[in-house]
């Protein structure tokens, strides 16, 4: 009896023991960690600024705010139009063109902008010269930090009609006999687009699939090597399948961002010329809400677009768990 009474008086100790010593690394790890536990709430208030408080405006897209001076009364005050800013959407006469714009742009970007990473990121992790390695990253890497004001500027400047090098080299060649209004002409403008989107985001959307290359177990790679496996054979064996979840997740968010369109993208390329092809839905709401002061009618916009795609996200979340048995959630 006395022997179960010590036993368990030593069971007692260490656990108390263990308490304090899990009590002393907690309050350690508060202590040593506020610079994390700062930047972690700075960007909880980032979001809940900027992506939640202006949910409560999602409201005004069923009241008529459109040309009010005061925003804020039309929210609180303004009277219920129910459904009537969405039925004046889908019954005016650009929704088809703004759609099909919409659709085919960003399916068009998706279908190419989307693996080009992956291929870069790919292609990078197979060189092996790290000097020209770095080189080529940094110099892919650039364009990103030019905003698209800048850089469309200098495009712009590329392709100019009367002073443009590309166009010069174009007719020296012998390719086209005279200059190419590249911007203005409607049949060029979604190409241009989707070329000035690749240069400017391959080298920065590739930086996501190198560190998931970097996690891809070095023993694989040696022993599809030692099987006989040849470079190709261990990219499409060891390389894609290591990825793969992060492809998949990306993957998803472009599925469901389908319909979302980089406006100053679009801004810095669009005139009156080429409107047909470069008026899509956030162009849409850039024009009815800021320049028309229809508020309510932008807002249903919006909303229209954001159910969509989290319909899109679920939907192809659904198909690819069924696929791929891998998804977002």
């Amino acid at each position: 009896m006395t022997e179960h009474i010590e036993i368990r008086e030593q069971e007692e100790g260490v656990q108390a023991r263990e308490n304090l010593s899990q009590k002393r690394r907690r309050r350690k790890m508060r202590k040593n960690d506020w610079e994390l536990q700062t930047m972690v709430w700075l960007g909880v208030l980032f979001v809940a600024v900027f992506c939640y408080a202006p949910l409560f405006g999602i409201i005004l897209a069923f009241k008529d705010g459109n040309n009010v001076l005061n925003i804020m009364n039309a929210i609180l005050y303004g009277d219920w139009v129910g459904w009537e800013n969405f039925r004046s959407f889908l019954a005016d006469g650009e929704f088809i063109d703004v759609m099909l714009n919409t659709l085919g742009l960003n399916g068009l970007m998706m279908l190419i902008n989307f693996p080009a990473p992956v291929l870069f990121a790919l292609l990078l992790n197979e060189l092996k010269p790290v000097r020209f390695k770095r080189t080529a990253q940094t110099i892919s890497y650039l364009p990103h930090f030019l905003s698209w004001v800048v850089f469309g500027g200098i495009i712009s400047a590329l392709v100019n009609t009367d002073t443009g090098v590309l166009n010069a080299l174009l007719v020296q060649s012998g390719l086209v006999s005279a200059p190419v209004d590249i911007i203005g002409d409607l049949k060029y403008f979604w190409g241009l687009i989707i070329v000035t989107s690749l240069i400017k985001g391959i080298g920065w959307g590739s930086i996501i699939y190198l560190a998931a290359i970097s996690g891809v177990s070095k023993d694989l790679y040696e022993a599809a090597e030692i099987d006989g496996a040849n470079r190709l054979q261990r990219v499409l064996h060891v390389t894609l399948p290591g990825i793969a979840p992060s492809v998949v997740t990306f993957f998803l968010l472009s599925v469901s961002g389908i319909l979302n369109s980089t406006v100053e993208h679009i801004l810095v390329f669009q005139t009156q010329t080429n409107l047909s092809r470069s008026q899509v839905i956030d162009t849409m709401v850039l024009q009815y809400g800021l320049n028309h002061g229809m508020y309510s009618y932008a807002t249903a916009i919006g909303l229209f677009k954001s159910v969509i795609a989290c319909g899109l996200l679920v939907m192809s979340n659904l198909l690819c768990k069924k696929l791929t048995g891998k998804g977002v959630y």
